[in-house]
């Protein structure tokens, strides 16, 4: 049986980062349990909400954004 938890959601006035996916202003930025980090675009935060939340421990969310993986089942 796996357990997943949902990342602890931290909200910030703004990100510096740029999509990994498409380059564009980063609305997310992800730690990742195994390590390193991710950022998204608002677009594909949403995209891949299901597939991020297991396999982060922390979200960074800019101001305003509503990510689809705040209100992903734990």
């Amino acid at each position: 049986m796996t357990t997943v938890l949902s990342p602890e959601i931290v909200v910030a006035d703004s990100l510096a980062e740029r999509c990994d996916r498409c380059g564009a202003a980063a609305k997310l930025e992800l730690a990742l349990a195994g390590g390193g980090g991710l950022a998204f675009c608002g677009h594909h935060a949403n995209k891949y909400a299901d597939r991020l939340v297991p396999v982060s421990v922390k979200a960074t969310v800019e101001n305003g954004f509503a990510w689809a993986g705040q209100s992903h089942p734990a």
